[in-house]
C-alpha cells in the first residue's frame, strides 16, 4: 500500500495525544459529504453545468469550507482540482493524483487525520458508451482516525458510467473489486463507502447490492429513506433534488464492527447549497451527506497505531467478538535488530502470532490475575519504510517482556484503567510493521 498521508511526525503527535485510552470519548458524531465535482475539462465535457468551470470550482471549495463537513469524497477532481483546494480550508487533504487522462479524479478532503491511503484503479472498464477508459479511475481507501482508538475505512468510488452491456460488466466488476478489497483490507474493521457507484438498484447487472450481501454494509438512502425497501422502479432525481425519495448514482454504505457501532441518523441531497450566485447548479451531480453517530463497545476496544502501513493487513478482532471473557495467559515476542513477531496466548488456548518466524523468541506467562495492561512501542526506517523495531510489554503485576531493538521514536500504549490488552491489529510480513492493541475489561 502507498502512503499519502501526511508525515510520519503528525502520526507521532496524533498516537501520544491519544495513547492514555482512558481519556477517549466514548461517544459522537460526524458527517460525511461525496460530490462529483464535474472537473473534466470543459473542451472534453461540459456536464450540462452552466458558467465556467474554473469559477464553479472556486465556488464548491468555498462551500465545502463554509458547511465544514467532516469528510468530503469527491469524483471527477480532475483539471480543476487547484480551485477547489485554493478556496476550502480543510485541515487534512490528499494530493491529486493528475488531471484528466492521468489521475483518477477521487481526493478527499476532512477534518480527521488518517494513517493509511492508497489509490486502486479498475481491473476493467468499458468503452462502449463513454471514455471510461481513458482515465484510470478507481476508489481509494484511508483509515480515518474519527477519535482516539476510533478509526473507520473510508472508501472512494468511481465506477464505469453508462448502460450498455460492456459498461454494465465492467461496473459489476469495478464493484465486486471494492468489495474484495474490503474484505482483505478493512477485515474487523468499520467501513464507510461513499462515492458515484454510477449505479442504481433497478440496474440489476450492476449487483450494487454486493456491498450488503458480501461485506455487511448498509446503504444509507434505504436505511433512513426507503425502510430498507430496494427499489424496483426507477426514479430519476431532478437537479438540484427537491426530495430524498428518488435515487441517484452517489451512494453511501456504512457498517460498524466489534469496537464502535454506527448508525446513520441523517440523510439529505444537499443541492440547494451547493449553487452559483444566479442559483444554477455547480455540478451535473446532486450532492450527499449523511451524519453519523457512533458509540464504542463495552466488551472490545482498541489503541492507536504505531509503525508504518505497509506488509498485509490482520486483526484478532473477528475471532476475539465470540469470546465473552478473553484473558492473555502467555505472551509471545521475537526481534533481533527489529521487532519480528508478536503473539499470545488466551487462557481457552486461543492463539495470536503475526509477523516473522526471524529474531530471538521471549515468553511470559501470567497469572491467574495478572492482567497484559500496557506496551512500549518503537518505531523506525528500514528499507525506506516505517515499521516496529521494539516491544515492552508490562503487566498489572509490574513483570516485563521485551523484544528488538529500541529507538528514540516509542510510544506507550496502555489500556483503559479496568482494561488489558487481549490481541492485535495492525500490517506485517517478515517483522511487524504496523501495530496496534485490542483491549478487553479485565
Amino acid at each position: 500500500m502507498s502512503l499519502l498521508a501526511p508525515s510520519v511526525s503528525a502520526v507521532v503527535v496524533a498516537v501520544l495525544a491519544g495513547s492514555g485510552a482512558a481519556r477517549a470519548a466514548t461517544s459522537g458524531s460526524f458527517d460525511i459529504l461525496t460530490m462529483n465535482v464535474a472537473g473534466l475539462p470543459a473542451i472534453l465535457q461540459s456536464n450540462d453545468v452552466p458558467g465556467d468551470k474554473a469559477t464553479n470550482a472556486g465556488t464548491i471549495g468555498s462551500d465545502f469550507a463554509k458547511y465544514g463537513y467532516d469528510v468530503i469524497n469527491v469524483q471527477e477532481d480532475f483539471n480543476y482540482h487547484a480551485y477547489i483546494y485554493a478556496t476550502d480550508n480543510h485541515t487534512y487533504r490528499t494530493a491529486t493524483s493528475g488531471g484528466a487522462a492521468i489521475g483518477s479524479g477521487l481526493n478527499t478532503l476532512a477534518n480527521f487525520d488518517w494513517i493509511d491511503f492508497t489509490r486502486i484503479g479498475w481491473d476493467q472498464c468499458s468503452d462502449a458508451s463513454g471514455s471510461d477508459c481513458l482515465t484510470p479511475k478507481g476508489f481509494t481507501m484511508m483509515r480515518t482516525k474519527v477519535d482516539s482508538g476510533v478509526y473507520v475505512d473510508m472508501y472512494n468510488i468511481h465506477a464505469d458510467a453508462g448502460t450498455e452491456t460492456g459498461d454494465e460488466t465492467a461496473r459489476n466488476s469495478n464493484l465486486q473489486q471494492v468489495a474484495d478489497y474490503i474484505d482483505t483490507w478493512s477485515t474487523g474493521n468499520a467501513v464507510i463507502v461513499f462515492g458515484d457507484t454510477n449505479s442504481r438498484y433497478t440496474r440489476t447487472a450492476d449487483n450494487i447490492g454486493i456491498f450488503a450481501s458480501q461485506n455487511g454494509l448498509t446503504d444509507s438512502w434505504l436505511r433512513l429513506e426507503r425502510g430498507g425497501v430496494v427499489p424496483t422502479v426507477e426514479s430519476l432525481c431532478d437537479n438540484p433534488s427537491t426530495t430524498n425519495d428518488c435515487e441517484t448514482v452517489d451512494k453511501v454504505f456504512y457498517r460498524g464492527n466489534s469496537i464502535v457501532s454506527m448508525d446513520a441518523t441523517y440523510f439529505n441531497y444537499e443541492s440547494s447549497k451547493f449553487v452559483q450566485a444566479d442559483g444554477d447548479i455547480l455540478s451535473d451531480h446532486n450532492p450527499i451527506s449523511v451524519v453519523f453517530a457512533w458509540t464504542l463497545s463495552s466488551s472490545l476496544r482498541q489503541s492507536d497505531f504505531w509503525g508504518g502501513p505497509h506488509g498485509t493487513w490482520f486483526s484478532d478482532l473477528p475471532t476475539l467478538n465470540s469470546h465473552s471473557k478473553p484473558k492473555a495467559s502467555i505472551l509471545t515476542f521475537r526481534g533481533g535488530s527489529r521487532l519480528d513477531s508478536v503473539g499470545l496466548t488466551l487462557t481457552d488456548g486461543t492463539t495470536f502470532v503475526h509477523g516473522g518466524t526471524g529474531g530471538t523468541q521471549a515468553q511470559l506467562t501470567l497469572g491467574a490475575s495478572e492482567y497484559w495492561t500496557s506496551a512500549i512501542l518503537c518505531q523506525g526506517q528500514k528499507s525506506g519504510q516505517t515499521r516496529n523495531f521494539y516491544i515492552k510489554a508490562t503487566t498489572s503485576s509490574g513483570n516485563t517482556l521485551a523484544a528488538g531493538t529500541s529507538t528514540s521514536d516509542c510510544a506507550t500504549l496502555s489500556a483503559p484503567a479496568g482494561w488489558q490488552i487481549v490481541g492485535f491489529v495492525g500490517q506485517d510480513g517478515d517483522e511487524m510493521d504496523q501495530l496496534a492493541f485490542v483491549f478487553a475489561p479485565q
